[in-house]
């Protein structure tokens, strides 16, 4: 390790925590050790589960505009040190500097949101003498949190992912349990000391970084937490919403996001933004684009434009270099999985346009046409710089064919005829459909979730929020008016 890094511990009830076991953090861009974590176990995992059940009374206790304050200091430090931020998440998860600075822009401004939605929890008030038996009586309906939250967050956005689940967690006056992905623990540790800072009580929010496969099931078959938050795989996911028993479960499992490019579309625009949402990042984004299908009229003339897109546009390299647009996978073995998909549909007769060579961890751009339906970049989720391109006859067979998935998460569109957007939105089995822009779009404070086996429940901070809370109702019933009391007053 070199000389000049300093270890970083787990943060639990408030402190630092050192362990017996530390690991090396390697950057896969060129794989110099940019980190070195504790790397928590089951001690570690009960340290965390205690401390957050010992905080929930404090947290429940703090009003709203005091959990509102602390979540604004957060937003305001983390954009105090938003430089450091940047060159940790480019450095440890080789994400972009152009798009390891937007991430960290949006979270500042998700924790901004988070903290005018912890003053926004409103009750209701319902008409119970809309029945006979309710004379005399009224009531409110309230939000109270749950108490303990289990959050479980991927590589790709270490930092805005988890503010998306801590950051409504606390605003809806709940301690947390955080575990971080493995691969980027540097992010999470620093975002966690930040945490620790800015005026929470001690144990409301707890990050547990480790390696063992079994821990996040440790973390979701406690008796102690209400609610599990996951962003993952499907196979992790599903498994532990199976073991989590009571729990309320929001799943977010990814997918393999699909385009319908109708021939009333602008082809200039819809080849940028396609080319943009599929590559970005290397394809490593939930809802990337991975499946394109191109009304056959106009198929040779957006495919022309999108080549050429690719062609400049999709930088391969150095994620230290503002102009790189497709940064390293996050590790070899995610690298080789990808070409090998590559070339398993290419052995079965597609034809694939590569934008240049791999270089240790770096795939180059590639768009595959012609590739067997039931291929696996068409079925599963590529989850690398793969972009699909195919003819269909018609705009109802492109709606078919992206409908054709056990995914579900976004989808888009790119039409001129506001009847084929409708069409759209009505048939596509997703969370989102979005018109002339790429499946890629998000804006934090939108709804976002999938069906099928992209995930359960939705994200967003009002919706996380109203998710991390119970309702509870209060009926008072007004006494009987005293005889000639009325008529005193």
């Amino acid at each position: 390790m070199p000389a000049d890094l300093v270890p970083l511990p787990l943060r639990i009830g408030g402190a630092p925590v050192a362990t017996p076991r530390w690991r090396d953090v390697f950057a896969p861009w060129d794989g110099r050790v940019v980190a070195r974590v504790a790397v928590a176990g089951p001690a570690e995992a009960e340290a965390a589960l205690a401390a957050a059940a010992a905080a929930a009374p404090a947290m429940a206790a703090m009003p709203a505009h005091a959990r509102a304050a602390v979540l604004s200091r957060a937003a305001a430090a983390l954009a105090q040190r938003a430089d450091a931020f940047v060159a940790t998440i480019r450095d440890e998860g080789g994400k972009p500097v152009r798009y390891a600075r937007g991430e960290v822009d949006r979270a500042v401004r998700t924790l901004a949101a988070c903290a005018e939605e912890a003053t926004r929890l409103h009750g209701e008030a319902p008409a119970l003498d809309s029945a006979p038996a309710g004379e005399r009586r009224f009531a409110v309906v309230r939000r109270h949190p749950l108490g303990v939250v289990v959050a479980i967050t991927p590589f790709n956005f270490p930092l805005n992912l988890a503010v998306h689940k801590v950051g409504p967690a606390l605003a809806a006056g709940n301690a947390v349990v955080w575990k971080p992905s493995e691969k980027v623990p540097a992010t999470a540790l620093a975002f966690a000391a930040l945490l620790d800072e800015v005026g929470l009580p001690p144990g409301a929010v707890n990050t547990v970084v480790g390696d063992d496969p079994s821990l996040g099931g440790v973390l979701v078959e406690d008796a102690r937490p209400a609610a599990v938050s996951f962003t993952g795989s499907p196979v992790v996911g599903w498994a532990l919403r199976a073991r989590a028993g009571r729990k309320r479960v929001t799943l977010e499992l990814g997918g393999n996001a699909a385009v319908v490019v109708d021939r009333s579309a602008d082809l200039d625009d819809a080849a940028v933004r396609v080319c943009d949402g599929a590559f970005a990042h290397a394809g490593q984004v939930c809802i990337s684009v991975q499946r394109v299908f191109v009304h056959r009229d106009v198929f040779e003339p957006f495919r022309a434009r999108l080549l050429e897109r690719v062609r400049r546009h999709a930088v391969a390299g150095d994620p230290s270099d503002p102009a790189t647009v497709v940064g390293p996978m996050i590790t070899a073995e995610a690298a080789d999985r990808v070409e090998a998909w590559v070339g398993a549909a290419e052995a079965r007769g597609a034809r694939v346009t590569r934008a240049g060579v791999r270089r240790g961890n770096v795939l180059p751009a590639m768009v595959v046409e012609g590739a067997p339906l039931d291929s696996d970049v068409h079925r599963r989720e590529v989850f690398g710089p793969v972009l699909t391109l195919d003819a269909v006859a018609s705009f109802d067979e492109g709606l078919a064919r992206a409908d054709d998935t056990e995914f579900g998460l976004q989808a888009a569109v790119f039409t001129a005829d506001l009847d084929a957007a409708l069409e759209a939105e009505q048939r596509l089995t997703v969370g989102a459909v979005i018109v002339n822009d790429a499946p890629t779009f998000r804006v934090d404070t939108m709804p976002y979730g999938g069906e099928r086996a992209s995930g359960l429940g939705r994200e967003g901070v009002a919706h996380a929020v109203r998710d991390f809370t119970r309702e509870r109702l209060l009926v008072v019933r007004r006494a009987a008016t005293r005889a000639g009391e009325a008529g005193a007053r």
